[in-house]
């Protein structure tokens, strides 16, 4: 049987920038071990799946990395919004709508915009509040990430796990210089996920140019070496810079940059908004890039 798949590259405007992501818009049929291996046959970060929506919402989303299926994640949503509200096959989805996608961790709306030139532009609310997990000593997060225990930024927060659907452990640098030569260390991180701590990285440094934040994003165990633009990550790091600001009310927004080192660079655009002293509500945008389109036949 065939199916119809599309690729398009999230959180860039450029094609051959930000994140690929595969998209199966119609996946009836497929049971959950074919998508594992058609999520590893494109071997990008993340595929995804469409069904019809279970519960009264738009649609059903499945989401897949090449090594297992995850709870919920950024540009898969980014991006699946996107090619559905760009095919005519799904009249029932366009811009100037929120969509609600059914996904394991939750409901994810996600809006879709169209911005000057006609191009789409789609902003995810994470699909619950702000988690925040195990705190992790400098040193161990410096050997984790092949750095100098000096290299890591205690000012704000330390290195602790965090998470608005899926948790990662999130590290400040210190310096451009060490963001750059960040390695990521299996050994050391095997150890820290023994002991329960997330294995999937956020490392990032405040910028004084013409983004907030860069980033970086280290998922070897999921298949992902390192990730071009992580929303479900910068989410969790909006979030948790949010916990941290001594304010109680507000509304909260940061510019990322991510994917640079890798030479697919992205922009992700993260808001926030608190009140009481509480996030109630983390979202990240950004643009979309058709790429390709065709059929994978599965027998």
């Amino acid at each position: 049987m065939n199916y119809k798949f599309f690729t398009c590259d999230v959180f860039t405007r450029k094609r051959f920038g930000g994140n690929q992501l595969a998209v199966i818009p119609q996946a009836e049929g497929l049971t959950t071990r074919r998508m594992q291996q058609i999520a590893r046959e494109f071997n990008f970060s993340e595929t995804t799946f469409v069904l019809p929506a279970e519960k009264g919402h738009t649609r059903k989303v499945r989401i897949f990395t090449p090594a297992r299926e995850i709870p919920f994640a950024g540009h898969p949503n980014i991006g699946t919004a996107f090619v559905l509200a760009g095919s005519p096959e799904n009249e029932d989805i366009h811009a100037g709508m929120t969509v609600v996608f059914e996904e394991r961790a939750g409901l994810v709306p996600v809006t879709i915009d169209k911005k000057a030139g006609g191009r789409l532009w789609c902003e995810l609310e994470a699909p619950e509040r702000l988690s925040l997990g195990e705190i992790v000593m400098p040193e161990v997060a410096a050997a984790a990430l092949s750095l100098e225990t000096e290299e890591i930024e205690l000012n704000v927060h330390p290195p602790r796990s965090a998470g608005v659907g899926f948790p990662f452990l999130i590290v400040e640098l210190r310096s451009m210089e060490a963001l750059k030569k960040a390695r990521f260390n299996t050994l050391a991180m095997e150890q820290l996920a023994e002991e329960g701590v997330p294995p999937d990285v956020l490392l990032y440094v405040r910028s004084s140019g013409k983004v907030d934040i860069r980033a970086r994003m280290f998922a070897p165990f999921e298949g992902v070496p390192e990730d071009p633009a992580t929303g479900s990550a910068n989410c969790a790091l909006a979030a948790l810079l949010s916990h941290y600001d001594p304010k109680k009310n507000g509304k909260f927004r940061w510019r990322i940059a991510q994917g640079i080192e890798m030479g697919r660079p992205s922009m992700l655009v993260a808001r926030t908004e608190k009140k009481d002293g509480e996030i109630v509500a983390t979202r990240i945008g950004g643009d979309c890039v058709m790429v390709s389109e065709g059929t994978i036949t599965v027998d």
